[in-house]
């Protein structure tokens, strides 16, 4: 069994037909759909076959009400908490070059609480993965800290993404990585951007530390993982998709050179199609 806890939002998805005109009209395919990296990881887990599960806090809203429905699904057991405020949403706009720009209101999630969790949805938990935006902002840090400590002490592994470069740069590079260091994750992931603001070394930092290199591959343990050459649609999600291959096929026994190819090619496949989960 695999958890993670984190956001679960509405993603709206713009990808113009060409580049966007100030003041103007632009022709856009524009999708809706579900969103947040804890729930976008955990989409991905499901669709590749793993249990998992989902602790979230979303409003008592509509949105709130449907994302939850989107997630169970997917076939992922999910354990919300129903806050006032309302369902965060993400809207992504993406250019010609699958580059994205995210304009972020987190909403609900962030008011998970310590007390909030329960110590029954934790049983069996072979792994928990914990996106950094988990760990950004109280109370949702402590209670993903809290999390992250009912699973360590009954054994299970710690995943962590780095999540986002402006994130970390607001919170503090060198005190991620002190944070880092302190709870000493098994599995590591981040982009190059993301460990640059660390001020450290990825490899002190966690057991099997991955850098995504994008359509590139990944790094692991020295090693370039290169990925297959696709038409990048939209590269949403992706790196979800490659935690989530990675953390399944590792927890099923593979080495994690192996996980590493296989998450590749499960993000490659992902980023040739539009929105941030399993179509």
């Amino acid at each position: 069994m695999i958890l993670s806890i984190g956001d679960l939002l509405l993603d709206i998805t713009i990808v113009p037909e060409r580049a966007l005109v100030p003041d103007d009209d632009n022709p856009a395919e524009i999708t809706i759909g579900g969103g947040g990296q804890a729930a976008n990881f955990c989409a991905w887990v499901a669709e590749l076959g793993g249990p998992v599960r989902l602790v979230t806090r979303v409003g008592d809203d509509d949105r709130g009400r449907s994302l939850v429905a989107g997630m169970k699904e997917f076939g992922v057991e999910v354990f919300p908490i129903w806050g006032p405020e309302p369902t965060g949403a993400v809207a992504v706009v993406v250019g010609p070059q699958g580059e994205r720009t995210m304009a972020t209101q987190r909403g609900a999630s962030v008011g998970l609480r310590p007390e909030d969790l329960r110590q029954q949805w934790f049983t069996g938990v072979r792994l928990i993965h914990v996106p950094a935006y988990s760990l950004f902002l109280d109370p949702l840090a402590s209670a993903a800290r809290a999390a992250i400590a009912i699973v360590r002490m009954a054994g299970g592994l710690l995943s962590i993404d780095l999540s986002s470069a402006a994130g970390l740069k607001t919170f503090g590079g060198a005190r991620m990585a002190s944070e880092l260091s302190r709870i000493r994750p098994e599995v590591l992931f981040a982009t190059e951007a993301e460990s640059a603001t660390l001020g450290k070394p990825l490899e002190g930092l966690a057991a099997i530390p991955i850098l995504k290199l994008g359509p590139a591959g990944c790094r692991v343990g020295g090693r370039l993982i290169p990925a297959p050459q696709v038409r990048a649609v939209d590269p949403t999600g992706a790196g979800d998709a490659f935690a989530a291959a990675f953390c399944t096929s590792y927890l099923g026994g593979a080495s994690p050179i192996a996980a590493a190819e296989h998450a590749v090619m499960v993000a490659s496949g992902a980023v040739a199609r539009t929105g941030a989960r399993p179509g």
